[in-house]
């Protein structure tokens, strides 16, 4: 028992960050409507930045996270104006095409900038952790559980306690009308774009000293994020939520009790169940077409 309870906080830590950046997938969906396959690599350039920050540059660790943080919100923006409002009007398959090339892109600067070999970073806290009876709750996985829980809860008071929220979803839903209504809807999609940005950039600076940093890092955690936001329903954002976690949660046990080689097969291997058996997910919504 004390070896599961272990290996439960350790896979909600790791499912904490498939949270974050599923949320930033549910962000653009319910708010501009699109799929962004770049998701992940906004994770690692978050991280990255933070590398430059720290490591090279010098200054403080929390300065370095702040200013990465705010520089991935403008990164977010660029990104919107080269890789979706170009093609706004052509439907949502090219826009996911140059997501795509958009990541592929971004891989190759870093990789041409640092090369294949990963960076290292120190946690967050100086203190290894804390023992709660059986469980060592390492401090790097609980600064993770915390900061996905605010930003979860910030994310869901935005969308629907707030009028900026609103003004977000009328925008997803129809753009022409929110425009009709007086809504902005550019500043809208570039707000989007920057939060979404932001939260991926900051969930890959969270994760960096479990997992290190490295060019590779933002596939397989986009992958994933995407497979819990289908687990937990599309645009779901409760849904992307549970969907992370229980992915975190499946893979660490599965690791753990039935082979280490195979990790990462069973996220998706829950996916294909899910597929099979509750194609809307767990918080699937219903979706009704436009007249």
């Amino acid at each position: 028992m004390a070896t599961f309870l272990q290996l439960l906080f350790t896979g909600l830590g790791i499912g904490a960050i498939y949270a974050l950046v599923a949320l930033g997938f549910v962000l653009l969906i319910r708010a501009a409507s699109v799929v962004n396959f770049a998701q992940g690599q906004f994770s690692m350039v978050g991280a990255y930045l933070l590398v430059v920050g720290f490591n090279v540059l010098g200054l403080p660790y929390y300065l370095s996270m702040f200013l990465s943080v705010v520089l991935m919100a403008g990164f977010g923006v660029l990104f919107a104006g080269a890789t979706y409002w170009p093609l706004r009007h052509r439907g949502g398959l090219p826009v996911i095409i140059s997501t795509i090339g958009a990541s592929i892109f971004l891989e190759n600067i870093v990789l041409f900038l640092y090369g294949p070999s990963p960076e290292v970073l120190p946690g967050l806290f100086d203190s290894p952790g804390i023992q709660v009876g059986p469980v060592f709750m390492d401090s790097q996985y609980l600064s993770i559980l915390v900061a996905s829980t605010i930003l979860v809860i910030l994310q869901y008071l935005i969308f629907e306690k707030t009028l900026l929220g609103k003004k977000l979803q009328a925008t997803s839903q129809d753009k022409e009308m929110a425009s009709l209504l007086g809504i902005p809807v550019v500043a809208m999609i570039l707000i989007t774009f920057g939060y979404s940005a932001a939260l991926g950039g900051l969930a890959g600076m969270l994760v960096a000293p479990v997992l290190f940093v490295s060019v590779g890092m933002g596939g397989l955690i986009a992958l994933k994020a995407f497979a819990a936001n289908i687990i937990g329903g599309y645009g779901s954002i409760p849904g992307a939520i549970l969907g992370g976690l229980l992915l975190g949660v499946a893979e660490t046990l599965g690791a753990s009790y039935i082979s280490v080689p195979y990790k990462d097969a069973f996220a998706f291997a829950m996916l294909l169940m899910f597929l099979m058996v509750r194609p809307q997910g767990l918080f699937g919504e219903k979706i009704s077409e436009k007249a």
